[in-house]
């Protein structure tokens, strides 16, 4: 066997074992794209280790991030479908994830226009997480709330073979495997799968039904580089619940039960089908790397919303990322260099919407004369075509960064990237449908909409070596976010916003300590809002400007090698400092109010025991504070207090058992409480308590 090959194999293994162990100090390989430990990284970075994932059960990338502070992450349906909220960034998103870059394995998982859907990740094959909080990454192209990283199971790992499988209430089953095998001593190849499937018969119209399986393929060449390969194939069916009416929520915060709601849309749903494909090459000659990493995906989807079925069959997104590092001398001290080139496309054709065949409706009468009210629907079954849209949508640009120590205990990290943003809309609408009414009626027609958007990101960061455990660090950053597609079919006359970013922190790691304090103010000129219309219709604006200002905190303890303590706050105090609301066609100033839904106070407790008889236990609580419902902050929803998870297990060599408990006091609640420019409110309510068995074995 080469000698290659075995070190590779245990740095895999070591990596590995060391997931079993409560480990202090994580290496980071977002924010620099070199493996950085995170002390020394001169931005908040938080970091989800194996060993938290495999405790916590995790299926959704929600569960895996909600207790970072500064971190919203909630999922309405629950599903694999949630909204995510980094300082804000992410607020004005309808459904799917906006402003937060996503990438797999350093694969861009986003969309060009800031779009990244949750569904197609398999979380079952993720090893950790990296949360990057705020602009100015050099791998965030047109996000400015921040990046989030997977770290997915290496193929390079020929000993993670494993068989899980877990029942629960509510028809929760679930079923994971993992296959990895050593073709030779230099090709390797792994195969996963996972199949989930929930009731929800707790409410109407939840159901979910998910398939994933993927193939991975690795190979070292006799130079030491390496090539990496992955397909994957996704098919996920998810029913969408209602919104609940202040009157409905108060029953269920009573029963724990939501049925036969007075929502107008009963059937909203997304189905997709999803094929992705991703190729990295990775070579090392003298003081450089290159890795270039090329990216496929097609998928289409069947998505009753609001008003309309969305139904679209030929969509592809494709890039390639071609990234060189260097590593050098600066000031006698260790330096690198990145800089790379980034391309990809998002090509739509001939993606259709339909009417609702089956409705509930009686006729009204107006200025306008009679009026087909739509009451409710009955179905989502397909109507008469209502419109047909081609888009393509470009992203290209250049980054860079340069990481160096003037002094031994000064680090300096200094990026930038230069993005152009390229939008092609065409279509022809043939009816819409009108929240005012109720009804449909004729469309626009055609209309065709081109926009270009110059995106520019910088960051000038400092870390200063306080001590052996500690760092301070300071750091200054700005980026640029442009409307998405479908903003821009609603608005097209909307700015990209300019967001910067100030902050000052700082870490400590040692054998039993870690923590991280980080205070921020981001000050955001042309935030796109958004601004609920009658009957929950989204429609989006510029504000003037915001103020973003911040504290964070959050802390990890080893008791001893059994035990480990933490927990994690933050204060959130995000204003208009400009706005001007339209409410029925007049501009109502919210200067000075608060951003809704994001509360002044959160925070997070847990307990983790690991006893070497194999026996281990968790308990997290976490508390989410309140905050307005509106923009104009006439009504506030009270949050909720002390919502508790608990894990028990136990491991024995290669089996593995364990119960998960969500929400054990069975507590009813909102996880999104709204109230739109009209006076309605509007609830999504928190999953109520959940339990699934686990079990799995190795080999």
């Amino acid at each position: 066997m080469r000698i290659k090959h075995s070190l590779f194999a245990l740095l895999t293994l070591t990596s590995t074992s060391f997931s079993r162990e409560v480990v202090l100090e994580q290496m980071s390989v977002t924010a620099t794209k070199i493996k950085t430990p995170t002390k020394e990284v001169t931005q908040s970075i938080a970091v989800v280790d194996n060993k938290t994932i495999e405790d916590k059960n995790i299926l959704n990338i929600q569960q895996a991030i909600e207790n970072i502070p500064g971190v919203i992450a909630q999922s309405s349906s629950n599903s694999s479908s949630p909204k995510l909220i980094i300082r804000g960034a992410g607020l004005k998103a309808r459904y799917g994830v906006r402003e937060i870059m996503v990438i797999k394995d350093g694969v861009p998982m986003t969309d060009p226009d800031s779009f990244t859907r949750f569904d197609y990740i398999d979380m079952q094959d993720v090893s950790s997480i990296e949360v990057q909080k705020g602009p100015g990454s050099i791998n965030a192209a047109n996000a400015t709330g921040g990046v989030i990283q997977l770290i997915t199971k290496s193929v390079f790992d020929d000993s993670s073979n494993r068989i899980k499988v877990g029942m629960g209430n509510d028809g929760q089953k679930n079923i994971n495997l993992k296959l990895s095998q050593a073709l030779s001593e230099n090709d390797f190849t792994s195969f996963s799968f996972s199949k989930r499937t929930l009731d929800n018969k707790w409410r109407d119209n939840n159901e979910f039904d998910s398939t994933q399986a993927s193939i991975k393929y690795g190979h070292i060449f006799n130079d030491d580089s390496i090539l990496e390969s992955e397909f994957a194939y996704t098919k996920s069916d998810l029913n969408l619940p209602t919104s609940m009416t202040k009157a409905e929520f108060e029953e269920y915060k009573q029963t724990g039960k939501q049925h036969d709601t007075s929502y107008q849309w009963q059937n909203s749903a997304r189905n997709s089908e999803i094929y992705s494909l991703n190729t990295k090459y990775e070579k090392e000659f003298e003081n450089f790397t290159f890795k270039p990493r090329v990216y496929f995906n097609t998928w289409d989807h069947y998505h009753p919303v609001t008003g309309m079925i969305n139904d679209s069959s030929d969509n592809n997104v494709f890039g390639t990322d071609l990234e060189l590092n260097n590593t050098h001398k600066l000031f006698s001290n260790d330096a690198s260099f990145v800089t790379g080139f980034t391309w990809k496309k998002d090509v739509t054709n001939n993606a259709k919407k339909y009417t609702y065949r089956d409705l509930n409706t009686s006729t009204i009468s107006s200025w306008a004369g009679s009026v087909t009210q739509i009451n409710n629907t009955l179905s989502n079954n397909k109507g008469s075509l209502a419109s047909v849209e081609d888009t393509n949508t470009t992203l290209y640009g250049i980054y860079a960064m340069e990481s160096f120590k003037p002094t031994k205990n000064l680090s300096i990290d200094i990026s930038t990237r230069i993005d152009k943003l390229d939008f092609d809309i065409s279509g022809n609408e043939a009816t819409s449908y009108n929240y005012s009414t109720k009804s449909y009626e004729n469309g626009i027609g055609d209309y065709d909409i081109n926009k270009d958007f110059t995106l520019f990101s910088a960051k000038l960061g400092a870390s200063y070596a306080l001590n052996d455990s500690s760092n301070i660090y300071i750091s200054f950053a700005k980026a640029n976010q442009a409307p998405t597609t479908s903003e821009l079919g609603d608005k097209e006359s909307l700015r990209k916003t300019n967001s910067i970013n100030y902050e000052i922190g700082l870490k400590t790691r040692n054998e039993n300590l870690s923590s991280d304090l980080a205070i921020y103010q981001n000050d955001v000129k042309d935030e796109i809002i958004q601004i609920l219309d009658a009957n929950g219709n989204s429609i989006y604006d510029n504000a003037g400007e915001t103020s973003k200002k911040g504290l964070e905190f959050n802390i990890a303890y080893n008791l001893n090698k059994n035990f480990q303590v933490g927990g994690a706050y933050s204060y959130s105090n995000y204003k208009f400092k400009t706005f001007n609301e339209s409410v029925s066609g007049n501009l109502v100033s919210r200067d000075g109010n608060y951003l809704p839904y994001i509360p002044k106070n959160q925070y997070s407790l847990f307990v983790s025991m690991h006893l070497v008889n194999g026996l281990k236990s968790r308990i997290t609580t976490k508390s989410y504070g309140s905050y307005y419902m509106d923009n104009a902050n006439t009504s506030k929803y009270e949050g909720y207090s002390l919502i508790t998870d608990f894990m028990i297990g136990y491991e024995k060599k290669e089996h593995n058992i364990q119960l998960n408990v969500n929400n054990v006091f069975d507590k009813f609640y909102a996880l999104e409480a709204s109230k739109d420019v009209y006076g309605s409110e509007s609830y999504k309510a928190a999953a109520p308590r959940s339990l699934m068995l686990t079990y799995s074995y190795s080999f």
